[in-house]
């Protein structure tokens, strides 16, 4: 039996599919149960800023925690803020219990303005144009102490969203996008 707000994370996660517009934050589906407390461990590598909080509890997220991981996940290089889709912080939280891992994640890039964006795909035809990073739907991470191919491996079995592998990056790229997995550099 689906609970009320099943339905209605079923039906805008429909209207996204459909192209109509959705709530970011509702588009995607949430495998957890509505009473998990999931926490979330962030260390972006180019502030230095670290992150470490309950971003969900009691059946919704908070959004005081919310502004603070768009805050985290800022596009370093201009200082612009995006909301980010919590449905990325539940992919690293699900990639955590998978790995069973309680290490930080290090970001390398979360959010990107499109003149980030722009400049990184100019420079590499490994940056999509129209990436997920600008909608704050991706992120780029490793995890301590987890081998960057077992990283890839938790996040590929989860089934969801995109997965880009790039070894001689030394990271992992995760989205809440459509499911598909890809390898770089």
């Amino acid at each position: 039996m689906l609970s009320k707000r099943s339905l209605l994370k079923l039906g805008l996660g429909a209207c996204a599919s459909a192209g109509l517009s959705a709530a970011p934050a509702l588009s995607w589906a949430n495998p957890f149960n509505s009473n998990d407390i999931r926490t979330v461990a962030l260390h972006n590598l180019h502030t230095g800023e670290m992150l470490e909080a309950v971003y969900f509890e009691q059946g919704d997220y908070i959004p005081d925690v919310l502004e603070a991981v768009n805050h985290q996940l800022r596009d370093y290089r201009n200082g612009k803020v995006h909301p980010i889709n919590p449905g990325v912080l539940d992919l690293l939280h699900a990639v955590s219990e998978r790995t069973e891992s309680r290490a930080t994640f290090q970001v390398i890039s979360g959010y990107r303005s499109p003149e980030t964006n722009a400049m990184l795909h100019e420079h590499s035809g490994e940056v999509a144009k129209r990436s997920l990073h600008v909608q704050g739907m991706a992120i780029d991470v490793r995890l301590p102490g987890v081998e960057l191919r077992h990283l890839h491996a938790a996040a590929l079995s989860l089934g969801r969203g995109g997965v880009g592998y790039y070894p001689g990056s030394d990271f992992v790229h995760m989205d809440v996008g459509p499911v598909r997995s890809w390898s770089g550099t």
